[in-house]
């Protein structure tokens, strides 16, 4: 006979002491701020750190730097704390997430690349709506990757962790050794 198991998932705190907790990922809304508050504080930083290790290197060099450390950081913060895995992704998730990032990085191109193509010369404020137009669907299509593909699996994971094993009923001796 198999051992019974409960799934515990309403209350973490009516688990066994030595099972292993994962904490409790948020749910999309929640996620959603998170990414926008992480993506955009570190894209915000970026911003101020190009022009300063430019200083020390070509512009698209720094720029290239830049953009894959801030890369690096945001799948940290997005596995610890946007969609709450509750662990540092590993290398796997690390180029998913860079996948993504390029991804939207291509989307904003193409946008850019396709307004020029439509009009010759646009208003800056015409390239201002077109780029972050395209950045917001671009920045929303990446959350959904994110969360649904990159990190998702991890929600799966977390619920197993908290199955508990109950031991199994066992029958007192006398009615095993009388039962046949």
């Amino acid at each position: 006979m198999e051992p019974q198991t409960a799934d515990r998932t309403e209350s973490p705190s009516r688990l066994s002491p030595a099972s292993p907790t994962a904490p409790a990922a948020p749910g999309p809304l929640a996620s959603f701020v998170r990414f926008v508050v992480c993506g955009g504080g570190i894209g915000v930083l970026s911003s101020f750190a190009v022009p300063l290790v430019a200083l020390t290197m070509p512009w698209a060099l720094a720029n290239a730097v830049i953009t894959v450390a801030s890369t690096l950081l945001c799948t940290e913060l997005h596995a610890l704390f946007t969609f709450g895995t509750g662990r540092r992704p590993g290398r796997r998730r690390h180029l998913q997430s860079s996948g993504s990032a390029a991804a939207a990085y291509a989307v904003t191109g193409a946008a850019m690349f396709l307004l020029h193509a439509v009009q010759s010369s646009p208003s800056m404020l015409t390239e201002q709506v077109a780029y972050l137009s395209a950045s917001a669907l671009a920045g929303i299509g990446r959350f959904l990757v994110l969360r649904l593909f990159v990190f998702g699996s991890t929600r799966k994971d977390n619920r197993q962790a908290r199955t508990v094993t109950l031991p199994r009923p066992s029958l007192p001796r006398a009615a095993v050794s009388t039962a046949c």
